[in-house]
């Protein structure tokens, strides 16, 4: 590729330079040629002048006078006929005064003219001066004229073609230098062309080359952001589509087995077991059972996708801390002394404030210590603490109870994720609560965190932030998106 431009720039420069040396050879030989028949004129004319005041026109003296001067001597009376002519005889010669340099002499003016001579056939060049007599002509064959102005045309010629060796040499190098990178910019436009969009760093310069790969530079830079922005939506659309439809698997298998549980036990009860006190009680408890189970199946699908949609209406607040962690705690009391377990929950000043939904922050509590109930045995205890953290307030759930496998540990706010399905299941839990925890969170520009030890107990914390920082809500959490 390099090549080829180097060789076609150095063609264009040869070619220019060719036309520039002929038009050099047409415009000096036409110079030359004007100037030496001027100068040759002139000449003649000086020598006109020299021989009829030396030889005073005498024409037995005409023939050395020519053979003096270097030309061919005529003398030419006032009625045109020739006197004397020193290469020829006068009395065999026309009458000249027809001739253009004759007659401007014999009317008192130096004249001159090129014309084919009769006698010899070639090209004479003539000047004529008035004499006493008459006139009195030199002519000089133009044969000579034009080897002078050939030499002199062949010495400029090889003059210019001379000076134009530097030029070439400047033009050969400058022809390198513009073909290897018009090269390299050729390449990576194919290359851009070929869907290689990644930037590369072209030579730098200010002249028109710099700035064309500047601007591809430029332009591989912007197409290489938007096939990234493309890839990376393609991914999110792709992610989004395995959410859906894990989604619908999920929703689908939850759903289905408390619906199958009810429609099990009541036709049971259609078929006979009504009659059967025992019986009936029990199958109705457990038909009860299923279908809160499917009521907070449904409260808790809605819940979370209105956050994940961002139709969750939040009315944000500066709320005093402690009167958010002792209104979420007393609602949980009968809960935890049902199974025997102690709520615990440390004072904290009064003057700690965080800028949040309430109803949401309560959600968050109610869901966590809820969840640490279930997994909790009795006589444990549960801890809910609050601690400053620069611009946020921490808030943790603290159990004693059998802990998390730290393996779980990543998956555990995925919707409907269950370390233990079966007894989740049993317990009464959708599989919902953590993943709506943590929007929830993050719809209050917040984050949650999870730590635990087998045996001994698990710890999650979300944080608050304690001025209207202008969140509001607004965080697109689509990006915190998990697949379960």
């Amino acid at each position: 590729m390099t090549s080829r431009i180097f060789l076609k720039l150095c063609a264009a420069v040869l070619g220019v330079l060719v036309l520039a040396l002929l038009a050099v050879d047409f415009l000096a030989s036409r110079v030359a040629e004007a100037s030496y028949y001027e100068t040759e004129t002139r000449m003649l004319g000086e020598k006109a002048r020299l021989i009829s005041s030396l030889a005073k026109l005498d024409p037995a003296r005409v023939r050395d006078a020519g053979a003096a001067a270097g030309a061919r001597v005529t003398l030419i009376a006032r009625d045109g006929s020739v006197v004397a002519d020193s290469e020829a005889s006068a009395k065999q010669m026309e009458n000249h005064s027809e001739y253009p340099e004759v007659k401007a002499s014999l009317n008192g003016m130096e004249g001159s003219s090129v014309r084919l001579s009769q006698a010899r056939n070639i090209q004479f060049l003539y000047v004529a001066i008035p004499v006493e007599s008459g006139a009195l002509r030199l002519a000089m064959p133009l044969e000579e004229v034009k080897a002078n102005v050939d030499s002199i045309r062949r010495r400029m010629l090889a003059s210019t073609a001379l000076a134009f060796v530097l030029p070439i040499l400047i033009a050969a190098l400058i022809a390198r230098r513009v073909s290897h990178r018009l090269g390299r910019i050729i390449e990576y436009a194919a290359q851009l062309a070929q869907g290689n969009f990644t930037p590369q760093h072209l030579p730098v310069a200010s002249d028109e080359l710099g700035q064309l790969g500047g601007r591809l530079t430029e332009t591989a830079g912007k197409l290489r952001g938007m096939v990234d922005a493309l890839e990376r939506e393609h991914n999110e659309l792709e992610k989004l589509e395995r959410v859906r439809k894990d989604f619908v698997i999920n929703v689908s298998h939850e759903l289905r087995t408390p619906l199958a549980s009810i429609q099990g036990y009541t036709e049971t009860l259609l078929d006979g077991a009504m009659e059967e006190p025992e019986l009936n009680l029990k199958f109705l408890t457990i038909i009860r059972k299923n279908a809160e189970r499917l009521a907070n199946l449904i409260s808790d699908l809605l819940t979370l996708s209105r956050v994940e949609l961002k139709q969750q209406k939040f009315q944000f607040a500066s709320q005093r801390v402690a009167r958010l962690l002792n209104d979420s705690v007393d609602s949980m009391q009968p809960m935890a002394k049902r199974k025997s377990i102690e709520l615990r929950l440390p004072p904290h000043p009064e003057n700690w404030h965080v800028f949040c939904d309430s109803e949401a922050v309560h959600q968050i509590l109610t869901n966590l210590m809820d969840n640490a109930l279930k997994y909790t045995p009795e006589g444990g205890t549960i801890t809910i603490t609050a601690e400053r953290s620069g611009k946020m307030i921490l808030v943790t759930v603290r159990d004693t109870g059998v802990g998390i496998p730290k393996e779980e540990l990543p998956r555990l706010f995925e919707r409907f994720y269950r370390v233990d399905k079966a007894r989740s299941r049993e317990l009464g839990g959708t599989g919902l609560g953590l993943a709506i925890v943590k929007h929830l969170a993050l719809s209050q520009g917040g984050d949650v965190q999870v730590s635990s030890e087998l045996g001994v107990g698990s710890s999650f914390s979300f944080t608050l932030p304690v001025d209207d920082a202008g969140f509001q809500g607004k965080t697109d959490i689509r990006d915190s998106l998990t697949v379960s």
